[in-house]
């Protein structure tokens, strides 16, 4: 059973490549479609909650 966490290979607090490793893709397109929606203001917000919600590996 997987289990959503933040990874090791981190940029900034390992979000986006936690989220690319539970769903088995490359952390670059999570990053890519984080900047998109950021640009919209919702990234930003999600971003800021799943540092808080999401626990380390």
């Amino acid at each position: 059973m997987k289990k959503l966490k933040r990874s090791s290979n981190k940029k900034i607090m390992g979000i986006a490549a936690g989220v690319a490793e539970y769903l088995d893709i490359d952390p670059t397109v999570i990053r890519v479609l984080w900047a998109f929606f950021a640009i919209f203001g919702f990234g930003i917000l999600a971003y800021i909650v799943c540092i808080f919600i999401i626990p380390e590996n």
